[in-house]
């Protein structure tokens, strides 16, 4: 259980490669019994903006949130190296130790969870972890090709995806069926907010990319949670990704697409609850 003030604030977090990266410390509502830290780590193309009802449920159960823009999205900068996903594990583990969260859950999306296993396997201060809640992520085959790199960091590609209904359009796979209209333009206003050069390097970086081995041995608790029509992370992927780690329960959602934290965000804060209350 973290020592940590329990205020709210915005800070800035500095890694050792110079990149600044927005923070909020979110505190439990008063009145609420502690119920431990939790770290929200956002996927690519998006910002902490989106875990805005994950965040409000969270401390409303009495848990300190922390959540962070990733290096070059929101209000974050790149700094000097080039975007992996080793060194995504490291703003996070700067994250942790900055915020005083170390004996966090970590919810990771898409992105996030690679970010968040690769601390996991790679962190001698991991294993502090209370558990990990990994949406819509995968620890391998996530080798993006030309054309999608390309577009993601396409002038019209941009264009389009500030046009409400076009952009909308063209994300709509993203998503499950039947998602409200605003939860859907949210998504859209997050791609379109994110810098052209920072999506194509972030889609570019797992290349090659597979930490199954290392996860063999990592013991911290964790629940895997993948939509069943998620058309972005194959849920074959996923069902591997929980099978490789020793202490991990995979969870089906139907009906769901890729952006859990949009589709499905009481689902997300009970697996947040689940581990946390081990």
């Amino acid at each position: 259980m973290t020592t940590a003030p329990e205020v709210t604030c915005e800070l800035t977090v500095r890694t050792d490669d110079g990149a600044d990266l927005a923070v909020t410390v979110l505190a439990p509502l008063a009145g609420t019994v502690p119920a431990g830290d939790v770290v929200l780590v956002h996927g690519w193309a998006h910002a902490r903006r989106v875990w805005g009802t994950v965040a409000d449920r969270l401390i409303r159960a009495g848990h300190r949130v922390v959540l962070y823009d990733q290096r070059g999205h929101g209000a974050s900068t790149l700094g000097r190296t080039a975007v992996s996903v080793e060194r995504l594990g490291a703003d996070l583990a700067a994250v942790l130790g900055e915020t005083g969260a170390r004996e966090a859950v970590v919810v990771g999306h898409s992105g996030g969870g690679f970010a968040a296993l690769s601390y996991a396997s790679t962190s001698p201060s991991a294993g502090r972890l209370r558990g990990l809640v990994l949406l819509g992520t995968a620890a391998h085959g996530q080798d993006t090709p030309d054309s999608e790199v390309k577009m993601m960091g396409s002038a019209v590609f941009s264009w389009a995806l500030r046009r409400g209904w076009l952009g909308g359009r063209l994300l709509g796979s993203t998503m499950g069926k039947g998602v409200d209209p605003v939860v859907l333009d949210v998504n859209r206003q997050l791609f379109a907010g994110t810098v052209p050069r920072v999506r194509a390097d972030f889609f570019r970086c797992t290349r090659g990319w597979d930490v199954r081995e290392a996860l063999a041995s990592v013991t911290i608790p964790a629940v895997v949670v993948h939509g069943e029509g998620d058309k972005v992370i194959a849920v074959e992927l996923a069902r591997t990704l929980a099978g490789v780690l020793p202490r991990a329960r995979f969870e089906s959602v139907a009906g769901a697409g890729h952006m859990l934290p949009l589709e499905r965000p009481l689902l997300v804060v009970a697996a947040v609850g689940e581990l946390a209350s081990r």
